[in-house]
């Protein structure tokens, strides 16, 4: 087996790990409630360090018809990898649904990182085809404007006219350049 071919099998190994790893299954009641009080605690904290982080980002999402916050997605790979996290969907401030991503990632990877990421659906219309897809993909369900942030520190008006805008943080910060294309996102059976 030559070097290529062994990284290779190295990141889709590394892959199926963390899916299995982080997968959610259907438990009992109380595990149900305990994973999602702890994706809701998690969701509290992400939107509290976004709004003190992001001029403007409150103000967005009072006007947002429904929020969808992954307050924790991993990344892990070697060569290829994959992301995977669970969120909760808000609508008028309380739970509407526990979802979760995943992303396969090709490229240069190499070790594990963590982000955040939070979804603003902006109109009624942008919200409604998320929750009645059976299965959603950034790019082809929906097209999520990235926000940006001005030279005045502000989100930059074009992103805030979008039907979904993507707020992605990691520890550094709000993270720029980057796409969601491709970025699944099911419902969790919790």
């Amino acid at each position: 087996m030559n070097r290529r071919s062994f990284t290779g099998l190295l990141g889709v190994a590394a892959l199926a790990g963390l899916n299995a790893a982080c997968t959610t299954t259907s438990g009992s009641a109380s595990d149900n409630a305990s994973k999602r009080k702890e994706i809701d605690t998690g969701a509290d904290g992400a939107l509290n360090r976004l709004y003190g982080s992001v001029n403007g980002a409150q103000s967005l999402a009072s006007k947002a018809s429904g929020i969808l916050v992954f307050p924790k997605i991993i990344a892990a790979g070697l060569g290829v990898g994959g992301e995977y996290g669970e969120g909760v969907l808000r609508v008028a401030g309380q739970p509407a649904g526990y979802y979760r991503t995943s992303t396969a990632a090709f490229g240069l990877i190499a070790g594990a990182q963590s982000k955040m990421l939070v979804m603003m659906f902006m109109t009624p219309e942008a919200l409604q085809g998320f929750q009645q897809s059976k299965g959603w993909t950034a790019g082809v369900d929906g097209s999520v404007a990235l926000a940006k942030i001005g030279a005045n520190g502000q989100i930059d008006t074009n992103t805030a006219r979008a039907p979904i805008i993507a707020f992605v943080m990691t520890n550094a910060g709000l993270m720029a350049n980057l796409s969601l294309e491709g970025t699944k996102i099911g419902k969790l059976d919790i």
